[in-house]
């Protein structure tokens, strides 16, 4: 069965590597921006989108506000940016927001933060992924045909992808994230060059359309929440940006300085492609609506439910180059990939999260290991789960999907900047050294104006998205809380239950006897074997012990005994109801009532098989008696195996797997250095 897993396994994801190679998969920077900056590069593929279609509620007339509304997620953006350039010097252990968190504003608090960034990941794959097959979509009917399938397939590539290594899927999302970056640069500069210099006049393709809008003339209150909502619509932009304080440890050395570093340009590009691709939607007349079949009018008409309404970037490209230009199909295609690849931002993030969490005993120790490729494998795989259940639940709709987002960013943000302010405040009254006392001041100035900042925005975005959708984010933020509560607390009662004490205890002190007990059916090699053993542990009493279920079998089974003159006394217990699991256990639990200060070792023979079916034709009662036992107290259970034939073949089997060597497995040692003849001087 092993050789039947492990052969599918090596040819998705690679062969095992050593630990001591962990070196080997760390990031440079080049391959860090990709891996970890794909999220908020991507999201300016939907982000001004998403703006627009808030503000066409109240029809084009409101559109002259996104400028102000850009303006207002640049800003946002480079307050987070340099808010977290403290982060990741003051905490580059990699726990980022949760250990900030945690470490300056208590358990709860970070655990709140954990909560509400293991959801922003979830949904981040969720989105990514499901906006990436709707822009697909326009192009491949089958893909909207079949948007669920199609959806678990991408994740399925993805999870398989970064199962394989860290550096590894940064390698292959490399190339189609800077493809993304360059041909949306190309755009803003080529579209400026044709408007600003040429004079040219460029029009996206629903340039003529109408808006049917659904409130006119909004003013007072009515305006400023729609303006809040689209805002907060558009800090979909800053989705992700928390990722790279969470993967420094992915880092090359200087780790914090790189993570620092990548996080700068990161923010830099994302907000240049973000403005950029409003300005250009201003100019080009793009016109988007919430509902396109009844509220895009053209010519007089609706447009009806056969209208396909293309994303802004679409839009915009095709104004710019021309539709079906080379440039245009190579954005197009980029900017698809890209919203796939953008999902591999929480594939660095949840694993290591995880990780981090389940060595504070708030998640399974699972999550703590590395798999064979030194990826935390178990968070992966835990990730892709969960995301393609929300993508069946909500049909891989981003529409429905992103009224979830946003909610966890703002909440890990508000917290993480609130904590470094009490990080500043409790170093500022140890430091005496002037010059770092003015960096510590400079750095909680910027987290305090974070923290407010973020704050605000966070209770924007409830206010604003709750009845949409953000309520179910809330509450898969409660569900994590309460899950890793009740973890912590087991793990903590198991932790104490087991602590060994500093005095002596009933555990530390000896039996004052030991009986032992083989178990007995037939007079085959596996009992020898077993009686052979208990005989060798030279305990106070020795037995056998059979259950009598069918009586010609044990009367047969005692004659032999005698014949044999076997010199263990055999004891058979009757069984009217032919059980044979419940005598066991209720006469070894009679030994312990007479005498508790004694132990019982009950000694099992077992059959050894090569084979998985072979496991189905033996053992079976062998394991629901252990099982049992397992939760007696004061019963010592041993298993003497006995080897069959078989199982000396899948011992040989596997000793030949060991020697085998997949084709590449094999590498040349370092080429010796040739020693230097000495020179005659």
């Amino acid at each position: 069965m092993s050789k039947l897993t492990d052969v599918p396994k090596r040819i998705l994801i690679g062969r095992a590597l050593r630990s001591d190679r962990l070196g080997e998969t760390l990031l440079p920077k080049r391959i860090a921006l990709p891996v970890f900056a794909s999220d908020p590069l991507s999201s300016v593929a939907y982000a001004p989108g998403e703006v627009l279609l808030v503000l066409s509620i109240a029809g084009v007339s409101a559109y002259h506000f996104s400028p102000w509304i850009a303006v207002a997620v640049v800003v946002l953006m480079f307050t987070v940016v340099a808010s977290y350039r403290q982060n990741v010097h003051a905490y580059p252990s990699g726990g980022g927001d949760y250990e900030v968190a945690n470490t300056n504003l208590g358990p709860k608090a970070g655990l709140t933060v954990a909560s509400a960034l293991l959801v922003d990941y979830v949904l981040t794959v969720a989105v990514s992924i499901a906006s990436g097959i709707e822009n697909l979509g326009s192009a491949i009917p089958f893909v909207v045909e079949h948007k669920v399938l199609c959806a678990c397939a991408v994740i399925v590539l993805l999870t398989l992808m970064n199962l394989r290594g860290v550096k590894e899927s940064g390698k292959l999302f490399a190339i189609p994230t800077y493809v993304f970056v360059a041909g949306v640069f190309i755009m803003i500069a080529w579209g400026a060059f044709r408007g600003l210099v040429l004079d040219d006049t460029m029009k996206a393709p629903t340039a003529d359309f109408h808006i049917k809008a659904e409130h006119q003339g909004l003013a007072g209150f009515a305006l400023v929440f729609l303006l809040l909502r689209a805002f907060s619509s558009g800090c979909a932009a800053l989705t992700g940006v928390e990722a790279i304080s969470n993967g420094v440890p992915a880092f090359r050395k200087p780790k914090s300085k790189n993570a620092a570093s990548t996080l700068a340009l990161m923010g830099a590009l994302a907000v240049t492609m973000f403005c950029g691709i409003i300005g250009l939607a201003m100019a080009t007349n793009v016109r988007m609506a919430e509902n396109p079949a009844s509220d895009l009018i053209h010519n007089g008409v609706a447009v009806g439910s056969g209208y396909v309404q293309n994303p802004v970037i679409s839009q915009v490209a095709e104004a710019v180059f021309g539709k079906g230009s080379f440039l245009f199909l190579i954005l197009a295609a980029a900017t698809a990939l890209v919203l796939f690849l953008a999902a591999n931002t929480a594939y660095n993030g949840f694993p290591l999260l995880g990780s981090i969490l389940a060595q504070d005993r708030y998640l399974p120790r699972q999550l703590h290991t590395r798999g064979d490729r030194l990826a935390f494998s178990n968070g992966i795989v835990l990730l892709a789960g969960a995301a393609m259940l929300l993508v069946i639940i909500y049909g891989a709709d981003s529409t429905r999907l992103i009224q979830l987002y946003i909610v966890g960013v703002f909440v890990s943000f508000t917290l993480s900047q609130t904590g470094m302010v009490r990080h500043w405040n409790r170093h500022l009254r140890s430091e005496k050294d002037a010059n770092k006392r003015r960096q510590m001041v400079r750095s909680r100035a910027i987290n305090a104006f974070g923290a407010f900042f973020t704050g605000l925005v966070l209770v924007v975005v409830l206010v604003t998205k709750f009845t949409h959708g953000a309520w179910v984010a809330l509450l898969g933020m409660c569900i994590f809380y309460a899950t890793m509560t009740a973890i912590r607390k087991h793990y903590d009662r198991v932790a104490e239950e087991i602590a060994a004490p500093e005095t002596p205890s009933d555990d530390s002190v000896r039996p004052s006897r030991v009986h032992s007990i083989v178990l007995v059916s037939k007079i085959h090699r596996p009992t020898l074997r077993a009686l052979a053993y208990a005989k060798l542990m030279r305990t106070d009493t020795l037995e056998a012990l059979s259950v009598n279920v069918d009586p010609a079998e044990t009367k047969a089974l005692r004659e032999e005994w005698e014949r044999r003159g076997i010199d263990v006394p055999l004891k058979v217990l009757d069984s009217p109801y032919r059980e044979i699991t419940r005598p066991i256990i209720e006469y070894v639990k009679g030994l312990r009532r007479e005498s508790p200060r004694d132990a019982v070792s009950v000694i099992i023979p077992e059959y050894v098989v090569g084979h998985w079916y072979e496991h189905l034709l033996h053992n079976q009662s062998a394991l629901r008696l252990k099982g049992r036992l397992l939760f007696t107290p004061g019963i010592m259970v041993t298993s003497v195996p006995y080897q069959l034939e078989s199982s000396e073949a899948a011992k040989k089997r596997a000793r030949r797997r060991s020697e085998w060597n997949a084709p590449g497995a094999v590498r040349r040692g370092p080429v010796e250095k040739r020693p230097k003849e000495p020179t005659n001087k």
